[in-house]
């Protein structure tokens, strides 16, 4: 490493250190390595865990959330019906007993006595209230309702019923009803899901829109407390002496760190500022050797969004071509190295069998893959169908430093493969991309999906015209009748060679997005970190049974 380079890097990390001063993060109470005392002062530090985040939190209102770093967040500060355990499978959370009619339409939940951290007992009024919330304001995740077949959930989406009107009902202070379309073998996978959790009906409505903006206007109910939260730079958790299941969770505290440039969290593990860190590729080779390194591959895409109202990226010939254009492998092999995949499906490879046994994506295979050659064929006929002689666009993204990295390898790729393409790079706050994104304000966006729930439906029904999770006006009635076929058929083999079908109408018969990638993350996690759960949907980090044992 060069002189310079070196006093650069120190520079950052110097910065950095200054915030995590301004954050108070760090206090003498709050040791990275979770053990010592104070000085005069007999109390240990305790369990401390210091992590970073590629991002801040959007919000952290649960009826409005839909990213993977809230959706984290919620998971720890709040309980719903069910939570997933150690294992990824749902277990009672809030739930005491939950019984149900014949016909597994009418499901009935006690719940255990619980306290959000105003002292006020969790009830069944505020499920009501928080379900009805998602649907009467039209929220990202209504769609997740409709998945899990709840009454009239469909139609109030469609503006044919009232969120009043939504099957879920308070019978007492301890019960809760919830009334389905029709039977649904995911309902408990589903309500471990963030958009279920609870609300406090008058605390939410006499912090009107600051609600969940701040860390002191908004509940908990979960393992911890979000006690600390300085935008842009982090956030801290303290354990939750009134959760319900407190004798379980062993970490006193947690520190959070916004941390955008790789480097600077390379530095900031190497001097024991925080204990696990994602790398980029620059840093795999150096650490792939550590006894610390470890890959993930993730059940996550990461994609191209076209706007479909633009008057060439409309086009299907375009979009094929771009998507050909891309070499898909020496960006994941190459550019990332953290062991991300190529990817030719929406549907991830190795988490959704069919019922015979088989990978989803092994069964539907590859979509719009071919030579730079085909692509440039394709590109042309596009260009002659749209009438354009060239194309300059822009592309959506984060301001993360892989996806600049990734906008940088697809600007470079398509400049040089499709003669008179033109591709700007908009990098942006990442809540800045997502409110894009639902303006559907931009040409192309650089987007990802985590599954929700253990579905191959959690991939393919986010194209549905209208729905929260479509963001680029695209629409096939086919596919949308697919979808509602699939929600209520009950021969598994069938409802899996729909759940096949969709994905052929969105990449085979519409190109509709260009799949690029299957997530891969390349960490290092300090070995004395036990029991960090890293779920493979909905909310993926869990600390509830974490531990730090030097």
């Amino acid at each position: 490493m060069g002189r310079k380079i070196r006093i650069q890097a120190l520079m950052i990390l110097m910065a950095f250190v200054l915030i995590l001063s301004g954050c108070n993060f760090n206090s003498s109470e709050s040791s990275s390595e979770g053990s010592g005392d104070k000085e005069g002062d007999t109390k240990a530090a305790g369990q401390v865990l210091n992590i970073s985040a590629t991002a801040d939190i959007p919000t952290l209102d649960s009826t409005k959330a839909h990213d993977g770093v809230a959706f984290t967040v919620l998971n720890n500060v709040n309980e719903g019906l069910y939570r997933q355990d150690e294992n990824h499978q749902p277990i009672e959370a809030l739930v005491t007993e939950h019984t149900e009619n014949e016909d597994q339409t009418v499901h009935t939940f006690k719940l255990r006595e619980s306290k959000w951290s105003n002292g006020d007992l969790v009830t069944a009024q505020d499920f009501e209230y928080a379900w009805k919330r998602v649907m009467k304001d039209a929220s990202p995740y209504n769609f997740m309702f409709v998945t899990a077949s709840i009454k009239n959930a469909e139609a109030i989406m469609n503006g044919e019923k009232d969120a009043a009107e939504l099957g879920v009902k308070a019978v007492d202070e301890q019960t809760l009803e919830v009334t389905l379309e029709s039977a649904n073998p995911l309902l408990q996978s589903l309500l471990t899901f963030p958009t279920f959790l609870p609300q406090n009906q008058k605390f939410v409505e006499e912090q009107g829109d600051q609600y969940a903006l701040e860390a002191e206007n908004i509940l908990f109910n979960g393992p911890f407390k979000l006690i600390e939260w300085t935008h842009d730079q982090g956030w801290k958790y303290e354990k939750n002496a009134d959760y319900w299941d407190a004798e379980a969770v062993k970490l006193d505290t947690i520190n959070a760190y916004v941390v955008k440039d790789p480097a600077t969290g390379v530095n900031l593990y190497e001097t024991n500022k925080v204990d696990r860190i994602d790398l980029s590729s620059e840093s795999v080779d150096q650490f792939k050797s550590d006894p610390n390194f470890d890959t993930i591959l993730e059940p996550s895409m990461i994609f191209l969004r076209f706007n479909h109202t633009h008057p060439v990226l409309g086009n299907k010939n375009i979009r094929q071509a771009i998507n050909m254009a891309i070499d898909k492998k020496s960006l994941t092999d190459v550019i990332l190295k953290d062991g991300s995949t190529a990817l030719n499906g929406v549907v991830p490879k190795g988490f959704f069998q069919s019922p015979e046994g088989k990978d989803y994506r092994e069964l539907n295979g590859d979509f719009n893959t071919g030579t730079v050659e085909e692509a440039q064929k394709l590109w042309e006929a596009g260009l002659k169908e749209t009438g354009a002689s060239d194309v300059a666009v822009s592309i959506n993204i984060s301001d993360s430093e892989d996806h600049k990295k990734v906008a940088e390898y697809l600007q470079a790729q398509l400049e040089d493969n499709l003669p008179g393409f033109k591709l700007e790079i908009k990098a942006v706050p990442f809540a800045q991309r997502l409110e894009i994104e639902k303006a559907i304000d931009y040409d192309l966006s650089l987007s990802s999906w985590g599954p929700d729930y253990s579905d191959p439906m959690t991939y393919l029904d986010m194209w549905v015209k209208g729905g929260s999770a479509n963001r680029m006006d695209y629409h096939n009635p086919k596919l949308d009748e697919l979808v509602t076929q699939a929600r209520t058929e009950t021969d598994l083999s069938k409802r899996y060679e729909m759940l096949l079908n969709i994905e052929k109408i969105l990449l085979e018969e519409d190109a509709a997005i260009v799949p690029l990638y299957q997530d891969g993350t390349s960490i290092l996690m300090r070995d004395k970190i036990k029991d960090l759960i890293v779920h493979p949907t909905g909310a993926s980090h869990s600390y509830k049974w974490a531990s730090i044992e030097e």
